[in-house]
């Protein structure tokens, strides 16, 4: 059995292994990271050889830890990460390369839709009715997102909202709210099979799949890095943060919000939890948490986008795809069934 795992900000962990009689055996660790000294990679193989094959990750990485040398020095990858491409060698889990990857970046429509086409996308990956994608998100309003599971009248001022121009939405994944001016932030949507993220746990897969997106950062000059659970940072601040939902039928939504042009006084104005977080923090300017693509680049936000599509493309072999008009046509009727009712938007008061 042969896996592999990228560590987010780090190196590639590969794992050869055999199963005998309900445990690892001929196990052999490989990859391009740097460990001293030599004679603990032979360590780490004699540590995980023997071990069930139902140990989880945190098992194999307590047994790689036990059998390291005192000083032992491991760059770009932690005994985490072997226990993670065990798991997935384990589960036979495949790659980025093993699927046919396409990128849709289309017209703009409103928040509504764009949650809506979320799920109905997500779906169709899971049914199999659609290969795995990229889609960078553009809308036509201005909105407050809300997580599936946050209450409206904790997070909302509603007269905030009003006054700024911003609708509130409410999306399926769940996560603390977007703050989505128009033209002001990067959106993207992955959907991809569950088969992706096997021997992932929950959390490990949020930087799994938003690595992709740190090599981008990296390239226009942001030292990008990610902070679990699910936000990505720079040393000059957050810059944004993740959100999943996994559907019965195996479609997995990743989505992504990172600021580009935060206007931190709007942001306390119009979200009530905006002002908790920033006390908490001792915070005192909200610009100075959110840190906007722009400050950090200087780049129009077309320009980060385009190094968006470019670095994904490149990566994983990705071609530009479409959303079809059936799938359009899906979308408007969730739209109207759920996304605009009030019954969702205020399903948890």
């Amino acid at each position: 059995m042969h896996g592999e795992y990228k560590v987010p900000g780090g190196k590639l962990v590969v794992v050869d292994l055999e199963t005998r009689d309900g445990k690892i055996a001929d196990f052999h660790l490989a990859g391009d990271f740097f460990l001293e000294p030599d004679d603990a990679l032979a360590d780490i193989d004699d540590a995980v050889n023997g071990l069930p094959v139902e140990a989880d990750v945190a098992t194999i990485a307590a047994a790689v830890r036990a059998a390291l040398p005192e000083g032992a020095q491991l760059l770009g990858f932690t005994p985490e990460s072997v226990g993670t491409a065990i798991r997935r060698a384990l589960v036979t889990a495949p790659g980025w390369s093993d699927f046919e990857w396409e990128i849709v970046h289309e017209k703009a429509v409103s928040p509504r839709m764009n949650l809506a086409l979320d799920e109905v996308l997500t779906g169709r990956v899971g049914d199999g009715r659609r290969n795995p994608t990229l889609r960078i998100w553009e809308w036509d309003e201005s909105a407050v997102v809300i997580g599936s599971f946050q209450s409206y009248r904790n997070e909302v001022d509603p007269e905030g909202a009003q006054r700024h121009g911003f609708d509130v939405v409410r999306r399926i994944s769940g996560g603390g709210a977007m703050l989505m001016a128009a033209g002001a932030i990067v959106t993207y949507s992955l959907y991809v099979p569950a088969s992706l993220v096997a021997g992932l746990t929950f959390a490990d897969s949020y930087a799994f799949l938003d690595d992709w997106v740190l090599q981008a950062l990296r390239s226009l000059g942001i030292e990008a890095t990610y902070q679990p659970l699910n936000d990505i940072t720079s040393p000059q601040g957050k810059i944004g943060g993740a959100a999943q939902k996994r559907l019965a039928n195996g479609g997995v939504l990743h989505h992504a919000t990172l600021s580009y042009d935060m206007d931190g006084a709007v942001m306390t104005d119009v979200l009530r939890i905006g002002r908790e977080k920033l006390s908490d923090k001792g915070t005192v300017s909200a610009a100075k948490r959110v840190d906007p693509l722009r400050s950090q680049t200087g780049l129009p936000r077309a320009a980060i986008i385009e190094r968006f599509i470019d670095t994904f493309a490149r990566l994983y072999g990705a071609v530009p795809g479409t959303i079809a008009d059936d799938e359009y046509t899906e979308a408007e009727a969730l739209v109207e069934s759920k996304f605009a009712t009030d019954a969702w938007l205020h399903r948890v008061p």
